[in-house]
């Protein structure tokens, strides 16, 4: 079967650690991801939805995202007290967006992109970029995300806030509780593999890129992402159907949030992008594993069973 997506293999020395929970594995991941997006300052955490949530946490705001994304998103914005809307935006899959603006910053929503120098590309010293490690994204963990930001201010807020609101010490009996906090911190297991996947990044873009290179180039499409190959095809489950049986995986990325009554808004949107995504696009194996003869065959199949809408 050619799977959909690649989680490597890993052995792991717990010797190393020191600490299992807090020690140095997470600090020194830290410093690693930030000097690769160049943020000065990073705060890791044990999802990117937790992330999200601590980010808009009481913040009373309306915030709009595209119907076409993950309900964890949503989950964490009204969980922390936030009302929503949607847009009809279905290009952002694979990308980063604009989570949120307020008059002083903004977060930006990265969970399916990690660049070189990024967050200086994409971002403000007092904005707030959220990535996350999510086993199938390009930096893949045990789960796990990561707040980055040049304000140091807003990065120790964070600390505290996922440390269960306890500062942070080095030393654990050195801690106080300055408020009631949340036990959200990334743990030395969940540093130790992505600090690895961050390490096999930039190989696993060029084998990404000639992957998609291959794809664009015999499906017509002009793909750019480096988590996800979509496709628009006129019958979704039966062409998932039939591309199983040639022994090929695809998934859904993502269903139409505005559609889903538990995430219904004030507003009365009209999203036909979104309404028509809903039905008909489909994710096709992709990932750096990929031997041209395996990708070949993806093709094949597409081309037999797809009908595809370009």
């Amino acid at each position: 079967m050619i799977n959909l997506f690649n989680v490597p293999n890993y052995v792991i020395d717990t010797s190393t650690f020191g600490n299992h929970l807090t020690g140095h594995k997470v600090i020194e991941f830290e410093e690693k991801f930030c000097e690769y997006v160049g943020a000065k300052h990073a705060c890791s955490i044990n999802s990117a939805t937790s992330a999200i949530f601590l980010a808009t946490l009481n913040k009373n705001a309306e915030i709009t995202v595209p119907s076409i994304i993950p309900p964890v998103v949503l989950n964490a914005i009204i969980n922390a007290g936030n009302t929503h809307r949607f847009r009809d935006d279905v290009t952002w899959v694979g990308d980063s967006y604009i989570l949120h603006e307020f008059e002083s910053y903004k977060i930006i929503d990265s969970a399916q992109k990690v660049e070189k120098n990024q967050y200086n590309i994409e971002a403000n010293p007092s904005d707030l970029m959220i990535f996350s490690f999510y086993p199938t994204k390009p930096v893949g963990s045990i789960d796990g995300g990561i707040i980055v930001s040049d304000n140091k201010e807003k990065i120790m807020w964070f600390k505290e806030a996922c440390l269960n609101g306890m500062s942070n010490n080095t030393n654990n009996w050195e801690r106080k509780i300055k408020f009631p906090g949340w036990k959200m911190y990334m743990n030395s297991f969940q540093a130790d593999i992505a600090s690895r996947n961050l390490s096999r990044l930039d190989e696993k873009k060029e084998r990404l890129y000639n992957v998609r290179e291959l794809y664009n180039k015999s499906l017509g499409q002009k793909n750019s992402s480096e988590h996800l190959y979509r496709l628009s095809v006129e019958n979704r489950e039966n062409f998932i159907s039939l591309m199983k049986k040639d022994g090929i995986t695809c998934g859904v990325h993502y269903r139409a949030s505005h559609l889903n009554p538990v995430y219904l808004s004030k507003y009365q949107e009209d999203l036909p992008l979104s309404e028509e995504c809903d039905v008909t696009t489909v994710s096709i194996p992709y990932h750096e594993n990929l031997t041209k003869q395996e990708v070949q065959k993806v093709i094949k199949s597409v081309r037999k069973h797809g009908n595809m809408r370009i």
